[in-house]
């Protein structure tokens, strides 16, 4: 027994001895020496140059943070200078990351349950030269040499655990030609670190507080230029200085102020969980000369408008199941003179992207719904950075909707305008619209407005799936009132009459000009009680129409009973089926077509004295001419017939009965004057 002992004791005292000379050795190993062997080991693993050219450090020391067995073992600390990563070799340049320092500590008995754990790492200037040809070839991703197909399907049993990562100055040189982006970046440390709350603010601060997380101080300055998705770029912001990796509750603060064409972007906030791109916090502005702007930078399809700017909080869930979701909460900005508040959720989902959310306007200008359907200035179109493409003798907009950007996305917005203001005279009310985008199909179901004490109701569907795209509306007007339609107009102000009237309109094309230009439909409307002068048409800004008074009424004021229309629109001609004007003095027929493709007019105003009241006109009226340039004038043929009435006019019978559905009661329970004029023309 004796004799074991003393066998276990002189091994024991080898092992013992073993180990400090391991330990010995590894302190007082000079570990240049293995820099050619590093090196070239992980040249091999990565298949990129990989080179240690300054010096290379270890030292031992023990982690007092730790506990039990770990705090007595010593750990090794690595200190390397000067590195250098090469470049594959179809990229550019030598270099693709170098670095004047790293700084690391490593775990040892983690490496016993095969995972490398480093819970800190310091880069010293570390500069990147970053590239991705068109092919999708990326220098960031590594060839590691994987083994047969047969192995290449079971994970590797080591895991690599990094902590935080801090950096002291850096740079970054981007060449995608993937996304047409170029830029730099130069990261520098602040002369002082700036807290969290004098950037974002009190109230982001507490939030993090309550959620018991707490951001660290932003520690650095970073500058950019360049071009982003071929626009330029060029910006400035801060972030912090640890990037937390292994505590995902660790926020890391980010701010920026970016300039990328005409869009201006503001942030300021957290990112959690960076090593997985957890969540966002920012406070985001946006501002632009359009929204439509966003859409070549975050795939966003949004319309064009007058310059814009908002003011919301962007949160964002980086992996949610169903797609990465960004909320843009609580925000309130301007477009053109309007103002506009919501809230919006953008989730980039596999198949198609999906916005919805609801906006509100307290009061919306009218004109700033004019870029929606390309009617906007040519002056507008030039401060957008747009090409104007309207011919100069053309009214109705040529500009095209941009189909391609609808099946890029869906969407579901509700927006309610509490208050439409069109002009000083007259305010449209109650805005109410349900925009719907699934595959290229656009639908605004409703689009209803309050208007003068009644409703313009519609709803729109424009199939931006098929080529050329295929359109259809249907309007609805009921109870517009003739007074708060035109209330500057003295004579109308004891009218207790009123608008109604349907139309339905079906077409093909890729602008507002080629839809109407091939429609089919009818436009039907009444009108009763009302009244109408020279003044009238100089109000409402009817040059042609002024005309027309004045030459059948001269310079005073004319009560109108009824004024009828039913209108049909075939390939984009529409012609009177009947329109009938019946006022005190006369009754007049209006018969003709408008062609909406080639925007030309031809009406002939036909009028019936009624008894033996006196009439100076003694031919009929004519419009032609063009939409944008309309000449009315004098027939030179005489009236064959006076004081006649209806049938002499040639008034059609069939039409008036199916306008006999629109007509409706004046204020007060007053009968419609429409009925029985209605009444006459179908009883022939």
């Amino acid at each position: 027994m004796r004799q074991v002992r003393k066998l276990l004791g002189a091994l024991l005292a080898v092992f013992l001895l073993l180990v400090a000379a391991l330990m010995l050795f590894l302190v007082l190993f000079d570990w240049n020496r293995a820099r050619p062997l590093i090196n070239e080991q992980v040249s091999a693993a990565l298949n990129r140059p990989f080179a240690i050219e300054g010096d290379l450090r270890v030292v031992w020391q023990r982690e007092s943070s730790q506990q039990g067995l770990s705090a007595w073992m010593p750990w090794p600390h690595f200190a390397a200078e000067q590195l250098r990563l090469g470049n594959p070799d179809w990229a550019q340049g030598d270099t693709f990351v170098s670095l004047d320092s790293v700084r690391f500590r490593l775990s040892p008995l983690a490496l016993l349950w095969k995972t490398v754990s480093i819970p800190s790492i310091e880069l010293g200037a570390p500069v990147a030269d970053l590239q991705r040809l068109s092919d999708g070839r990326a220098n960031w991703t590594f060839d590691l040499g994987k083994e047969p197909a047969d192995d290449t399907d079971q994970p590797s049993p080591w895991t690599l655990d990094i902590g935080t990562i801090g950096f002291n100055k850096g740079q970054v040189r981007l060449d995608d030609k993937v996304s047409n982006t170029r830029l730099e970046a130069i990261i520098q440390p602040l002369g002082e670190p700036i807290p969290f709350a004098d950037i974002v603010g009190k109230g982001a601060a507490e939030r993090l507080a309550e959620s018991n997380a707490s951001a660290q101080d932003y520690a650095f300055a970073w500058q950019t230029k360049g071009s982003f998705r071929g626009q330029p770029l060029t910006g400035n912001g801060k972030v912090g200085g640890l990037l937390a990796l292994h505590d995902a509750a660790q926020p890391f603060p980010l701010q920026a102020d970016l300039r990328i064409g005409s869009t201006r972007i503001v942030l300021a906030g957290s990112l959690t969980d960076p090593q997985n791109l957890g969540a966002l916090d920012l406070r985001l502005r946006l501002s632009g000369v359009s929204l439509g702007h966003l859409y070549p930078l975050t795939g966003v399809t949004l319309p064009d408008t007058p310059p814009y700017s908002t003011d919301g909080r962007l949160q964002a869930d980086l992996h949610d199941a169903d797609g990465a979701i960004f909320r843009y909460l609580g925000f309130n900005g301007r477009i053109g003179d309007s103002d506009i508040h919501g809230d919006l959720t953008f989730v980039a989902r596999e198949l198609r992207p999906k916005l919805s959310g609801r906006l509100t306007s307290n009061q919306l200008l009218f004109s700033d719904l004019a870029p929606l359907i390309g009617a906007d200035s040519s002056e507008d179109k030039r401060e957008r950075g747009e090409r104007d493409v309207q011919p100069a003798n053309k009214a109705l907009p040529v500009s095209e909707f941009r189909t391609d950007r609808w099946r890029a996305m869906d969407a579901d917005v509700r927006f309610v305008g509490k208050r439409i203001v069109h002009s000083e005279q007259l305010p449209i009310t109650d805005l109410d619209t349900h925009v719907v985008l699934n595959d290229g199909m656009l639908s605004l179901e409703p689009l209803r407005f309050g208007m003068a004490g009644g409703v313009l109701d519609s709803q729109i569907r424009l199939n931006g799936a098929t080529t050329p795209l295929q359109g259809q509306m249907r309007l609805r007007a009921r109870e517009l009132r003739l007074k708060q339609l035109f209330p500057t107009f003295a004579p109308m102000q004891t009218s207790l009459g009123a608008l109604n009237g349907d139309a339905r309109v079906s077409g093909r094309g890729n602008s507002v000009a080629a839809l109407l230009g091939s429609a089919d439909g009818e436009l039907k409307m009444l009108i009763n009680d009302g009244a109408v002068s020279r003044g009238l048409m100089e109000i409402a800004g009817l040059n042609v129409g002024n005309y027309l008074v004045g030459r059948l009424f001269g310079d005073e004021d004319v009560k109108i009973h009824c004024a009828a229309a039913d209108l049909g629109i075939k390939q984009g001609l529409m012609s009177t089926r009947l329109f009938v004007i019946d006022t005190d003095n006369a009754v007049i027929k209006v018969d003709g077509n408008a062609n909406f493709a080639s925007e030309r007019l031809d009406f002939t105003i036909t009028p019936s004295t009624k008894g033996f009241r006196i009439f100076s006109l003694r031919s009929p009226l004519y419009v032609r001419g063009t939409f944008k340039e309309p000449a009315p004038g004098v027939q030179a043929t005489p009236l064959a017939l006076r004081g006649a009435g209806l049938v002499a006019l040639g008034v059609a019978v069939a039409p008036a009965a199916g306008l006999l559905a629109l007509v409706a009661p004046s204020a007060g329970d007053e009968p419609s004057q429409c009925e029985p004029l209605l009444q006459k023309i179908q009883g022939g």
